[in-house]
């Protein structure tokens, strides 16, 4: 009888580490630079790629792949690697298919340093990007598609817009070009969806947010579902389906198949680029991913009651979160994250961007910070902190109001949560 897949609370448990006879229940940290041999042939296969195994962290470490592998378990594709952020996941994922000359198109409503990376540094290097308006019907994004372009990029929930992705249009769109559909799945994780599913064909996340969960670790992964028939368009992705100088004219569709997209880009841009996670940071990760399948519902469910709550008080002019009846994007979230989407929402206080920053300054227990997507509970002000740098033109594209507030809900005592910001909207009345 062939194995049943696991579901995804053993995985998050389990998976990754296998130990044998005497070796340590818990995955150890290999905090080893390099790894010895015998003979000087084994090193040289290792090189060529005819062997596997590790020589050298900036390529390749034991905890690292344990954890790397646990979450594409989880993802349920056939290969995965980690990175030394969601950035450095966001940069390779991209560059692995894309130099100088090409061209790619991306959801506009994304994280604002994605948004950086493409529209700015990116261009630096010969890449352009097209962004089009994802609620677009499928011609119209269409048309954004050039000869030369080789992913269509978006995010499955978007950051800060708090966008719901129609996975599955933008997968027949990307198919419909020939060129693969990469979806970060940072905000949902594995827990509550699943793109590959819906035709995604590579997942990025930032595991800084809720896989770690704790606000320890800055991380990031891709996940290759394995599905994109890169030998169909050769001639699109010669990275892939051509000789590589650097590995004696070695051609990675050939010699690896399905595993062909990582294993490129781990022993070409970790090789060159060097964006590697710290097998302590993975370490860490790890942890955070042995609970991720007990927070990610106490996060939706603390998240559902304050989205409610913030709903009836009359000092907010309007509050985002998918899984609100009303909300735009309600439909869409029971279909493709039938059990929650995230803790994270976007709203607005009436009196705009000055009363919002006061509103936040008053608060006690909900922290102001550069993050979100840990366990405890924050707040930040996207158009004064991390889309600072967009025009008012760009944070409108983006999905970014003056008034925004983000706010992600944590896993401490939901009462204690809504006392918090009631306290907070009573300091505006007292001293307006």
């Amino acid at each position: 009888m062939e194995n049943k897949k696991q579901n995804p609370e053993t995985i998050c448990v389990q998976a990754g580490w296998t130990p044998k006879k005497g070796e340590p229940r818990v995955l150890p940290i290999y905090q080893s630079t390099t790894f010895k041999y015998e003979t000087s042939e084994q090193m040289a296969d290792l090189f060529d790629l005819k062997a596997s195994g590790y020589f050298y962290t900036r390529l390749q470490n034991p905890t690292n792949d344990a954890v790397a592998d646990k979450i594409c378990q989880l993802e349920g594709g056939v290969a995965a690697m980690l990175t030394s952020s969601g950035q450095a996941a966001t940069f390779y994922a991209i560059f692995n298919i894309c130099s100088a000359g090409d061209h790619f198109v991306s959801a506009s409503a994304i994280y604002g340093g994605t948004f950086n990376l493409f529209a700015v540094t990116l261009k630096k290097l010969g890449i352009e990007v097209t962004f089009v308006d994802q609620e677009a019907s499928e011609e119209e994004i269409a048309k954004a598609f050039r000869p030369n372009t080789k992913a269509l990029f978006a995010e499955s929930i978007s950051n800060p817009a708090m966008n719901v992705l129609d996975i599955e249009k933008f997968a027949r769109i990307a198919h419909s070009q020939g060129v693969p559909l990469i979806v970060d799945n940072t905000f949902p994780t594995p827990i509550n969806c699943h793109p590959f599913d819906w035709g995604a064909d590579i997942i990025i996340h930032s595991t800084t947010k809720y896989m770690d969960g704790h606000a320890t670790s800055v991380g990031g992964a891709i996940v290759d579902s394995g599905n994109f028939d890169w030998e169909a368009y050769a001639d699109k992705y010669p990275g892939l389906t051509e000789p590589d100088d650097s590995y004696h004219g070695l051609t990675y569709t050939k010699a690896f198949g399905k595993q062909a997209f990582i294993t490129k880009a781990v022993v070409q841009l970790m090789r060159d680029l060097g964006s590697i996670q710290s097998p302590q940071n993975a370490f860490l990760l790890n942890l955070g991913l042995e609970t991720l399948h007990l927070r990610m519902p106490r996060h939706c469910e603390n998240a559902q009651k304050v989205a409610e709550y913030l709903q009836s008080r009359p000092e907010i002019a309007w509050v985002n979160y998918p899984r609100l009846e009303g909300n735009k994007y309600y439909d869409r979230a029971k279909k493709y994250m039938p059990d929650g989407t995230c803790g994270v929402m976007t709203f607005g206080l009436k009196g705009g961007r000055d009363v919002s920053v006061r509103f936040m300054d008053s608060l006690k227990l909900v922290a102001i910070v550069t993050h979100v997507a840990d366990a405890r509970s924050c707040v930040l002000h996207p158009a004064s902190h991390t889309h600072r740098q967009l025009s008012d033109e760009q944070l409108v594209a983006a999905g970014v109001a003056p008034d925004l507030i983000r706010l992600s809900v944590g896993i401490e005592n939901v009462d204690d949560i809504i006392a918090d910001i009631e306290q907070a909207l009573v300091q505006l009345t007292v001293n307006s």
